[in-house]
């Protein structure tokens, strides 16, 4: 019988002596509690995602300092752990030196090393290079390795034995995250693990961020997969929060015990740090004082919910903020991110804004004041139309010379006072306000208008976090809706901003009493837009005209909305899809580089889950064919 301690902790990405603090404060538990063996995630020393970090010596030297130190720890305790290898002899084609995202296992005070494996440690297989995962530009692969030395990837590819004295012994199959995922890789480690040696139980250290349905995703082919090879499964997960540079990932642990069918039979809790410990039975190569976990699947708005408040929480406790600034306008998006930051923050932390100009109505500007009242917390009004008067007084009183030719003054349009409005809000008065109560502004994008860039650069579109930018205006209204009913179980998401057609209200053609509101017809371009970003073969206009002249373009989106009911022709449909085509391929591009970073849920967001180039929009020759058919039906 083996008590094993599964190791779910937040780890402190390019911080190695903390995590390293945290794992020796793991260890000591599970020595008090007799366990014989503990499993942290991948990369717990160094943390993953630390971009070229990896390129400092010095930093890598560190990790495996610190991962000396935890061997040093395993004189009666058996480690398994991750963390980066250096093969100093070595370099990568680049000239590089030779990295490796490695398995340790540390018992008795020294590193056991897989079976036929020359090195002291399991190197990872199978390296993601897609999404926000960029393995490739930083570690050397099991199968590289393996090619190098002109052997099969099989040759290295093996089990680990742990001999734990009266307690028994273990045949260990080691995984690293991706390891686990091969189903569109030739080489699977999984099989051929299980192929070739009698395992008692595979080990899959991760660090896998969340996603939308990732982890029932994960559960089901873990029983696909497990219900093959009738071996019972340990999988560690870390916690905490990591980021790209423009992406910010939640890590929601989630670390389980699968028994020999696949089935799901202990979980740690999602979000937490947590040391569980379950019972192995050897001779049965099962796990003795498990249980079916209850239901914990959430719907897709709970899962939004948990993962946004955690990683707004984690990353204002990372960069060491505590108060926050949010301009309001009386809109949903405004409201809902208002009410996201009074679950994490004191109210008197939090101070609403509400900045109108002669174009905001007493509706919206009196739900801005209902929100703070319903939150409780900081409020203030400060107008911005003295200032759009100031500027425009400005210009028109701005001499324009060239040489000694005096020219005309610039000329501000109305849709130029629209954007002086916006970066006037915040620009000015939100980062002002946020320097004067010592915090930071928000950013209130929606995925929708990221798309299209319908924000303003360096106004709207501006904010140390968008932390709803991945979400589509559908799921921001189902989130109103969970907010009020579950969360906070009162209105603190105010009805009228629910119901209210949503207005940026920058000008006189945009009054809301007259039901002019944002040229977005949501239910239908929320689904669009998704086609162009979030599916792995994105859709493009030849493709999305396609399945107009077929007519089931409503049904490959996913719509609610009936196509014919929104555009009365052919004419009418393709002018609205090149119209936003345009922008999403063109200067939204440019807006979205330079926006904040992202809060990522989705199964791709904007920033680098999504690469993108500044490019000229462009159109298949063969949707231009369809294009012309159409027309001249």
């Amino acid at each position: 019988m083996l008590k094993i301690g599964l190791a779910q902790f937040s780890v402190q990405p390019g911080n190695a002596e903390a995590n390293t603090e945290k794992m020796k404060q793991y260890i000591e538990r599970a020595k008090k509690s007799k366990c014989h063996l503990i499993i942290f995630p991948e990369l717990a020393i160094p943390g993953y995602f630390i971009g070229d970090n990896w390129d400092q010596p010095d930093y890598t030297a560190e990790c495996i300092r610190c991962g000396e130190e935890i061997r040093a720890l395993s004189d009666d305790i058996t480690v398994i752990y991750g963390n980066v290898a250096i093969e100093a002899d070595k370099t990568n084609p680049d000239g590089r030196p030779r990295k490796y995202n490695a398995m340790f296992i540390a018992q008795k005070g020294k590193f056991i090393s897989p079976g036929r494996s020359p090195y002291p440690f399991y190197i990872k297989t199978l390296l993601p290079n897609y999404r926000e995962f960029n393995d490739l530009r930083h570690f050397t692969s099991l199968t590289e390795v393996a090619q190098e030395r002109h052997v099969f990837p099989e040759d290295f590819l093996s089990p680990v034995k742990l001999d734990f004295g009266p307690a028994g012994t273990l045949t260990v199959g080691p995984l690293i995250c991706e390891d686990s995922w091969d189903e569109n890789y030739a080489f699977k480690p999984m099989t051929c693990l299980s192929d070739m040696y009698d395992l008692d139980m595979f080990i899959n250290i991760s660090n896998s961020p969340f996603t939308l349905g990732k982890t029932e995703r994960r559960n089901r082919l873990f029983k696909k997969a497990v219900g093959k090879f009738n071996r019972p499964v340990i999988y560690v997960n870390c916690t905490g929060i990591q980021n790209n540079g423009k992406n910010i990932y939640t890590f929601d642990g989630t670390s389980g015990v699968y028994d020999k069918t696949g089935s799901l039979c202990r979980s740690c809790p999602s979000f937490e740090e947590n040391l569980t410990f379950v019972i192995y039975e050897g001779e049965s190569r099962s796990f003795t004082d498990t249980f079916p976990p209850a239901c914990t699947e959430k719907n897709e708005t709970a899962e939004i919910f948990t993962s946004l408040q955690y990683g707004i929480r984690s990353f204002l406790e990372q960069i060491g903020m505590k108060k926050v600034v949010i301009g309001v306008s009386g809109g949903i998006d405004s409201a809902v991110n208002a009410a996201l930051y009074a679950s994490v923050l004191k109210p008197e932390n939090l101070l609403l804004v509400n900045m109108p100009s002669r174009y905001n109505s007493e509706t919206t500007k009196d739900l801005a004041r209902q929100l703070a009242d319903n939150i409780g917390c900081l409020y203030t009004v400060i107008p911005v139309q003295d200032s759009l008067e100031l500027t425009k007084k400005q210009f028109a009183a701005a001499a324009v010379t060239c040489g000694n030719k005096v020219l005309p003054p610039l000329e501000l349009t109305s849709f130029m006072e629209e954007n002086i409005q916006a970066r006037d809000r915040s620009s000015r008065i939100l980062a002002a306000a946020a320097a004067a109560v010592g915090g930071v502004f928000t950013c209130n994008a929606n995925k929708a208008e990221s798309a299209v860039g319908y924000a303003t650069l360096y106004g709207d579109g501006a904010g140390f976090l968008a932390a709803t930018a991945d979400l589509w205006k559908y799921q921001i209204y189902d989130l109103a809706g969970y907010l009020n009913k579950v969360v906070f179980k009162r209105e603190i998401v105010p009805q009228g901003s629910i119901d209210i057609i949503p207005s940026a209200e920058l000008s006189a053609g945009q009054d809301i009493a007259k039901g002019q509101g944002d040229p977005l017809i949501y239910p239908y371009h929320d689904r669009l837009f998704a086609a162009f970003t979030e599916r792995w073969q994105r859709a493009a206009p030849e493709t999305i005209l396609r399945w107009y002249s077929e007519g089931r373009l409503a049904e490959k989106l996913g719509s609610p909305v009936k196509i014919d009911e929104l555009f009365p022709d052919a004419a009418a449909f393709i002018a609205d899809l090149e119209r936003w085509w345009n922008l999403f391929s063109g200067f939204a591009v440019a807006k979205r580089i330079q926006s904040p970073p992202v809060l990522s849920v989705s199964r791709r967001s904007f920033g680098n889950d999504l690469r993108e180039s500044q490019l000229r929009p462009y159109y298949t020759r063969e949707y231009k064919r369809l294009k012309e058919k159409l027309l001249h039906k």
